[in-house]
């Protein structure tokens, strides 16, 4: 792929994940909150938002089974498009980190790119990572008629 196509796809990739995260916080507002920090009880999904409600947070009204599972993966995507975004930003920005971090320096560009893609990689990974295995604990607590409480 040739220079400018890539860049291209970089600058897509980025609106996209500003747009996603835009799309997450415009309605964590609406709905009050999100599934990860919600429950399940007494046949009831229920989100909650902390800063949306005041620096306690308190649970939304009841919503539909749709709702709280969308609430919950588009929670969990919020992570990818974290690392979709600044890898691409990394990307862009190498040349310029290269030409400016001179060889006298304790790294070279290529190598403080390189450090940071991982970084970045690793961090949100393990957040992924993390908030997938919630979403299954949930998921099995629900499906054997428990509860399910974020708190």
């Amino acid at each position: 792929m040739d220079r400018q196509k890539r860049n291209w796809l970089l600058l897509w990739i980025i609106a996209l994940g500003i747009g996603n995260f835009i799309l997450y916080t415009l309605l964590y507002s609406y709905l009050g909150g999100d599934a990860p920090n919600g429950s399940f009880q007494d046949g009831e999904y229920h989100l909650r938002g902390h800063f949306v409600w005041g620096s306690s947070g308190r649970s939304s009204g009841p919503v539909s089974r749709g709702v709280w599972l969308y609430s919950f993966v588009h929670s969990i995507s919020i992570w990818p498009t974290i690392a979709a975004v600044l890898v691409s930003m990394l990307i862009l920005a190498r040349p310029h980190i290269i030409a400016t971090m001179k060889s006298d320096s304790i790294v070279n560009g290529n190598t403080f790119v390189a450090i940071c893609v991982t970084a970045i990689v690793l961090v949100t990974g393990a957040s992924t990572l993390f908030f997938v295995l919630d979403f299954v604990q949930a998921l099995s607590a629900i499906g054997s008629g428990g509860t399910y409480n974020a708190l």
